[in-house]
């Protein structure tokens, strides 16, 4: 669990979209007082369609940059403290030019961008900060100190509804936040750039709603803010579905069309389970991954049911255990509830089939279509009821 979930997700997001480009640290340290750098940018790629698909953040990468995100709007205290950062950095650059005997270059300081989603006339003007001129190409919400500061802002509500500015925005607050959320489901973009971000978005989730039980008046604007995710993930899940159909009917053709559509929807089923278990609750350990062939095969209904029960856990990145126990209950009772078998012991036989290795466990489920409810307690280990 994150303690500060937006923060967490604005550096991680950053570092996705900017890490094709250059160089990308998080929470770098400066000297003197020990100052932490939100992103560290060094540019290291140009190419241009990667960086034309970021639109605004791709012209804010063409050079070495500081870029400190900022959740709630930036007060002047924060934009003090980001200068001292900036102003550090150049003093280590210094030195370390210096040491090595090298020209120190006014071309290899970093820029300061300051990301905000809003700021205030007030602020702005107390500052300093000027709006570039329409030839410079930067447009709306964008501001500068004098040039010899290499100090921008970026007012992200004030920023147009554009494309170029999506990527921006996602960092914004309330609606301009939600806004972009909802542009990237038909953003053309390039599909693992894409699914990056909705693993981002789909972890900043998770981290909201596990941060509930200490903060169980999560505020309204977080609470919307996880709604507007959702639509995001179903979309994720049908496309997860429809590629599961499509390589399930490419394996089925030489088997005949219904059995390929009954590998698809199980394949399908297998990459949502997947994706979302892993987004949930990290990564998997080898008994998890072993049920996942079994639990794909079960009816749409009881497979949804599952994921509903799922999202409910609490996260947790080390105890799979109520993971495990919910998975394995789901693949006996497709196997046994209809016969009105698992009546009489519908959940001791759990723990003994968790107690398995992976490899024996993965051997019994590949058998359990076949297995009677007695054959199966008697491949179990020993019990002492």
């Amino acid at each position: 669990m994150t303690k500060f979930p937006h923060d967490q997700f604005a550096k991680e997001y950053l570092q996705e979209l900017l890490s094709p480009l250059g160089e990308v640290e998080t929470s770098k340290n400066v000297t003197a007082e020990v100052r932490e750098i939100d992103v560290w940018f060094q540019p290291t790629s140009f190419e241009g369609e990667y960086v034309q698909s970021l639109g605004l953040l791709g012209k804010m990468a063409a050079t070495a940059a500081i870029i400190e995100p900022f959740r709630n709007p930036v007060t002047a205290e924060g934009i003090f403290s980001c200068v001292v950062k900036l102003l550090n950095s150049r003093a280590e650059q210094g030195r370390r030019a210096n040491r090595q005997d090298q020209r120190f270059e006014e071309r290899q300081l970093p820029m300061l961008w300051i990301l905000t989603p809003t700021a205030s006339e007030a602020l702005l003007s107390s500052f300093g900060f000027r709006t570039p001129e329409d030839s410079e190409g930067w447009g709306r919400g964008v501001y500068f100190l004098s040039e010899v500061w290499r100090v921008g802002l970026i007012a992200i509500h004030q920023l147009p509804r554009t494309p170029e500015t999506m990527w921006l925005r996602m960092l914004g607050r309330g609606r301009v936040q939600q806004g972009a959320i909802a542009e990237l489901t038909a953003f053309p973009l390039d599909a693992s750039l894409r699914a990056n971000a909705l693993q981002l978005l789909y972890t900043l989730q998770a981290n909201l709603q596990a941060n509930t039980p200490t903060n169980p008046t999560m505020d309204d604007e977080d609470q919307e803010l996880v709604m507007a995710i959702v639509p995001l993930f179903q979309q994720h899940l049908q496309e997860a579905r429809l590629q599961g159909l499509e390589q399930g009917l490419e394996r089925g053709l030489e088997r005949g069309i219904e059995r390929g559509r009954e590998e698809g929807r199980e394949e399908g089923q297998r990459l949502i389970l997947e994706s979302f278990l892993q987004v949930r609750f990290g990564e998997l350990d080898p008994l998890t991954l072993t049920f996942l062939r079994s639990v794909s095969a079960l009816p749409t209904a009881e497979f949804t049911m599952l994921l509903v029960q799922l999202s409910m856990l609490p996260i947790a990145q080390t105890d799979r255990q109520q993971v495990q126990t919910l998975l394995a209950e789901s693949v006996l009772n497709n196997r046994f509830s209809k016969s009105g078998q698992l009546e009489e012991r519908p959940v001791t036989l759990i723990p003994y089939l968790l107690g398995l290795s992976p490899e024996n466990l993965s051997l019994l489920l590949s058998e359990l279509p076949q297995l009677s409810l007695e054959k199966l307690i008697a491949r179990l280990p020993d019990r002492s009821n």
